[in-house]
């Protein structure tokens, strides 16, 4: 696949109205309860990507009638939930919403499920996951890797009761747990055992969510206790917020105005802090009748600011930095080592490459501006990475971007969109 040619734009600036696709972590989230719920859903305005395209066929695998219509831009995901049942092999690709949410729904199954994916699924952590859902009585096969490969042997149902889960290394393990405990025998309570917990952002989300579709949730501390049954539900799936920061960031850096239509007032999602961070580096931002507007310069300020619930925002941030007319201090994202690659490692070397100064910590990225250079932006199978790249173009003439169609896990049109952003 040969590289994608980054455009330039260099101080013209930007005039847009933007709509964003649905929010991928609500989506796979829904589609999840949806299929475990006591009646049918439909789901108004999910993203349709590669990582709800691997969720969708991985719940039909197990047996839930899932289909999808559209009418013009817009689509519908109708979910009639049914009897879960093996035997079924699930290709997680490298979602982590799917690799990790599925474990749970799986052991509720009844029969051998298998689950396998792309080669940095097997690298990616699941072992707490695992270890939870053992000492709730599920029988695993992963050959004492505590990792996929593997094989869940469902009995048909999970007693349920209490657990414990080491989340530290990703909020997902504990989210995973919540969505299938309405479907447990006794319902579930989860107690966090690790030392820090992740996007918290997004067990809010799931929590939400939860009682969206009409379980009852109690949260302690640490404690998460979730009762109840699942009905299904019609929603409209919001925009995702993380997946608008390359376009916000566009205009901030060539100066001009964009309007992301439909920005939720009020979201649990870890993108709507683009709201502040981005403020604070020189944007300015409000709530119009259509949505939210941004009004950029061209100057970005840098800013220090710690981003452990929001560590997906880091990637469009550092390249943002990199821009910037002060350093920045990237810090509480240690644990995006564990996502689609190292993120810490990546965003440093390929700045680098481009001419950057950057000093890597265990948990942080020291980013200080210099005069960047054209080249090739490595994405590492990355979708985050890609979008960095492409806003490094738009101000470094001759950026090319490695394999933009990873775009495709979260945000399939990009490129149009991007294109759409400069027309």
């Amino acid at each position: 696949m040969s590289d994608w040619q980054a455009p330039f734009r260099g101080d013209k600036p930007i005039s847009a109205t933007l709509t964003i696709p649905g929010s991928k972590s609500a989506t796979n989230r829904a589609l999840v309860l949806a299929a475990l719920a006591q009646t049918p859903s439909t789901l108004i305005r999910p993203l349709h990507s590669r990582d709800t395209e691997l969720m969708i066929k991985a719940l039909k695998a197990l047996g839930t009638e899932i289909s999808i219509t559209t009418s013009g831009s817009d689509a519908t995901i109708q979910v009639n939930p049914k009897k879960l049942m093996g035997p079924a092999s699930i290709d997680v690709g490298n979602a982590g919403t799917v690799m990790r949410f599925l474990l749970p729904v799986a052991a509720l199954a009844q029969g051998l499920i298998h689950f396998d994916g792309d080669a940095r699924s097997h690298e990616r952590p699941v072992g707490p996951l695992i270890q939870s859902l053992t000492d709730l009585g599920v029988s695993i096969e992963h050959g004492g890797r505590f990792a996929l490969p593997l094989t869940i042997n469902g009995s048909g149902g999970i007693a349920g009761g209490s657990v414990a889960v080491d989340a530290s290394k990703s909020s997902q393990f504990l989210s995973a747990l919540l969505l299938a405990a309405p479907a447990m025998r006794n319902g579930l309570e989860v107690r966090h055992i690790g030392e820090r917990l992740p996007s918290l952002p997004h067990i809010e989300m799931t929590l939400d969510l939860l009682e969206t579709f009409g379980a009852q949730v109690s949260v302690a501390d640490n404690l998460w206790k979730v009762t109840g049954s699942l009905s299904g539900k019609t929603m409209v799936i919001e925009p995702d917020l993380s997946n608008a920061a390359p376009f916000l960031a566009a205009v901030m850096v060539c100066g001009g105005e964009v309007i992301i239509k439909d920005w939720p007032i009020k979201t649990n999602q870890p993108g709507d802090r683009l709201r502040d961070i981005f403020t604070q580096m020189g944007a300015n931002m409000e709530f119009v009748q259509s949505g939210l507007r941004v009004r950029g310069n061209g100057v970005v300020r840098g800013i220090d600011i710690d981003l452990h619930n929001e560590g997906e925002l880091t990637p469009v941030i550092a390249a943002l930095a990199a821009l910037a007319d002060s350093p920045s201090r990237l810090t509480g994202i240690g644990h995006l080592r564990l996502h689609e690659t190292d993120r810490l490692s990546a965003l440093r070397n390929e700045l680098e490459l481009l001419g950057g100064k950057v000093t890597e910590g265990p948990d942080s990225l020291l980013i200080e501006p210099r005069t960047l250079h054209s080249g090739t932006f490595h994405t590492y199978e990355d979708h985050r990475l890609a979008t960095a790249g492409a806003l490094l173009g738009l101000k470094v003439s001759g950026i090319k971007v490695e394999n933009i169609e990873t775009t495709r896990k979260t945000l399939p049109d990009f490129v149009e969109l991007w294109s759409t952003l400069l027309r």
